[in-house]
């Protein structure tokens, strides 16, 4: 259920961490809490989707966490939960955003299956506002997932389909002109959804749905998919493989997070070769703060910046009902302290 009262100073997260009960490993599920938990995200039934955070460049209390609501378009919501604006677009399923400071905005890209397109959204690096720049037509039918990246001074798009294709876009946006070009094709046999570019690896890792996850190496000519786990194994890794994210370290350390949906549960692998799985865990409900558990999570995102009461970063997740599914859908936010903690994961230096 969704608290009737939602803490309006960004001064209060600090606060907020500090209620989390500390994380406890039960019959070797590892189980942590979420802290803050947003608005819904609004329509009935299945609406959220999927989470991307921004960053405040100026002050990190600011930042905002933008959520798809895939029968409407995009809510924006503050850091403390509440909602900040909303851009009724279209259909909009993924979202994922690449922040830079050699320009004055940072761009936001989302998979729109309503016109079958990327939808390039602009946010504005003094204010924070967000608004919709225009959309790129794909050319195919129904665009499901998406991840960003950025290199060269360009933007890319990792999207993928539910016949198995993930594609590669470069995008190109001025006050004048909105562009893409499609770099590279590379075809799975089976549904794709979440992907995430790992620019410091020249990696793009993806999951289908009902296999498992898979990362290749973007950059080559005619890039071959290696599998990295598959559904069903010891790691804990079910169907469907959804949102998957990275906290990124230095030197290419870090972490790749996946949620295996159907068990309620997110998988953790190490960012480098051979990927070794870590552990899973939970997000189980905060009594304390009145906060449901999560279930059936779809998409993700992971931040790991300092941030007013956390220190390590945070996770956010797409949450499939308060409390029962389908209803009031929302996203949670879970300390990344907490689940390094759960976890015994070594504590790395953030990039």
């Amino acid at each position: 259920m969704m608290r009737s009262r939602l803490l309006a100073a960004a001064s209060a997260l600090a606060v907020l961490a500090a209620c989390v009960s500390a994380p406890s490993v039960i019959e070797g599920q590892a189980r942590v809490a979420a802290s803050i938990e947003t608005a819904p995200a609004g329509a009935r039934g299945d609406a959220a989707d999927d989470p991307a955070f921004w960053l405040h460049p100026q002050d990190a209390a600011k930042s905002l966490i933008l959520g798809t609501n895939k029968q409407e378009g995009l809510v924006v919501y503050n850091l403390d939960g509440s909602e900040a604006a909303r851009l009724p677009i279209g259909l909009i399923n993924n979202i994922d955003l690449r922040q830079s400071a050699d320009r004055p905005h940072d761009v936001a890209l989302a998979s729109n299956d309503q016109v079958n397109a990327i939808s390039v959204f602009l946010i504005d690096r003094a204010t924070g506002t967000v608004s919709h720049r225009g959309d790129v037509p794909t050319g195919r039918l129904e665009p499901y997932g998406i991840c960003s990246g950025r290199e060269g001074g360009r933007d890319l798009a990792g999207v993928t389909y539910k016949d198995g294709t993930a594609e590669i876009w470069a995008i190109s946006e001025s006050p004048s002109e909105l562009t893409g070009e499609l770099l590279k094709t590379v075809k799975l046999a089976t549904q794709l959804e979440g992907c995430v570019f790992d620019e410091a690896q020249g990696l793009l890792f993806v999951g289908e749905e009902d296999q498992g996850l898979w990362k290749m190496a973007w950059r080559d000519a005619a890039p071959v998919p290696e599998q990295i786990d598959v559904v069903g194994g010891a790691a804990g890794l079910a169907a469907d493989v959804e949102g998957v994210s990275l906290w990124r370290g230095k030197d290419g350390a870090g972490w790749l997070v996946v949620s295996a949906q159907s068990d309620n549960r997110f998988v953790v692998y190490d960012r480098k070769a051979p990927h070794t799985a870590m552990g899973s865990f939970s997000i189980d409900e905060n009594t304390a703060l009145d906060i449901d558990a999560v279930t059936h999570t779809d998409g993700l995102d992971v931040f790991s910046g300092a941030l007013p009461g956390y220190p390590r970063g945070i996770l956010t997740v797409q949450d499939d009902g308060n409390p029962k599914s389908g209803q009031d859908q929302n996203f949670k936010v879970v300390s990344w302290a907490d689940i390094e903690q759960a976890l015994s994961l070594p504590v790395l230096e953030a990039e």
